[in-house]
């Protein structure tokens, strides 16, 4: 029997629904919308898809997002002081710093934003004092996408009590802040990493598996107990067409002829088989993330208020 495909987009809809009238509440009390200031570097085709979407999410959820866009040559020291003139803005109250930066700028910039910003405004939860605050279950501002992830087992039935749940990935964005959220919320926690030894078993141990690994179809069915959860958190563009006819159905197949390239996960479509649910891709956790977005910026203006 083919696994149940859990919905994110449907679940996205509820959640940003339920904060209409929070963001109506906020602007009678503060006489102006919610504030989101994103800033962009560089003109990366995926940045700025991504930002879009950001930004007309929130146009849609009556909060004011503003895109300050900067040249790709653009100095560390420059994105800096624009995060610093953001941190004093009174009118924003949250900031996104896309990621990633130019390579150019080397592997520390983006901490070195993230130290930067406001814990008040950290809408992404990166920064080590929103980190610290969610080690200790006590965070107001959580990373969007384990957030929206946990909203999808809640607002699906699928118990994380009790349950051992298989993290696969130990990022700053996905792995560590995802299986801190599900060992809050008392399942057993096991991280895996490039270094785990007997990948598939182990994973095959879980009753929810999240995959972010960023590798194309990596997850496949001996990675699965039958009847288990799998997340799929993987945003991966694959151009190669024996890839895409793969993992591709039909008709996703059909339509990467014609465009070149398409957006795939983590995890095999083989893994259905077996599964108990699945998260689809395109479709499932990646809209999760956007209206986790939007909540966490009405959160962090609702604080800024009070």
């Amino acid at each position: 029997m083919a696994a149940r495909v859990l919905d994110g987009a449907a679940i996205a809809t509820e959640i940003r629904a339920e904060l209409a009238p929070r963001v109506a509440e906020f602007e009678r009390r503060a006489g102006r919308q919610p504030g989101l200031s994103i800033v962009l570097v560089g003109d990366k085709a995926d940045s700025q898809i991504y930002v879009s979407s950001k930004l007309k999410s929130a146009a849609d959820e009556g909060i004011n997002a503003r895109l300050s866009h900067l040249a790709a040559d653009a100095s560390l020291d420059q994105i800096l002081a624009l995060v610093d003139k953001l941190n004093r803005d009174p009118t924003t109250d949250g900031i996104l710093v896309q990621s990633p930066l130019p390579d150019r700028l080397g592997p520390a910039a983006m901490q070195q934003v993230f130290d930067l910003i406001d814990p008040s405004k950290d809408v992404d939860g990166f920064t080590p004092v929103n980190v610290g605050r969610l080690s200790q279950n006590r965070a107001d501002l959580v990373p969007c996408t384990p957030a929206g992830i946990v909203e999808l087992l809640k607002r699906t039935g699928i118990a994380i009590a009790g349950k051992h749940a298989v993290v696969i990935g130990r990022s700053d964005i996905v792995g560590k802040p995802v299986s801190m959220l599900l060992l809050h919320r008392n399942a057993t926690v096991t991280i895996c990493h490039s270094r785990t030894a007997d990948l598939p078993a182990v994973a095959a141990t879980g009753d929810i598996l999240v995959a972010a690994v960023g590798r194309p179809g990596f997850v496949r069915k001996p990675f699965v107990r039958p009847g288990a959860t799998v997340i799929d958190v993987g945003i991966n563009r694959v151009t190669d067409e024996a890839a895409a006819k793969e993992l591709l159905g039909a008709k996703r197949f059909e339509s990467f002829l014609k465009r070149g390239s398409a957006v795939v996960g983590d995890v095999h479509p083989e893994v259905s088989e077996v599964a108990g649910a699945i998260t689809p891709v395109p479709g499932g956790v990646g809209p999760l993330t956007v209206a986790m977005l939007m909540s966490n910026t009405l959160r962090a203006a609702e604080l800024r208020v009070k």
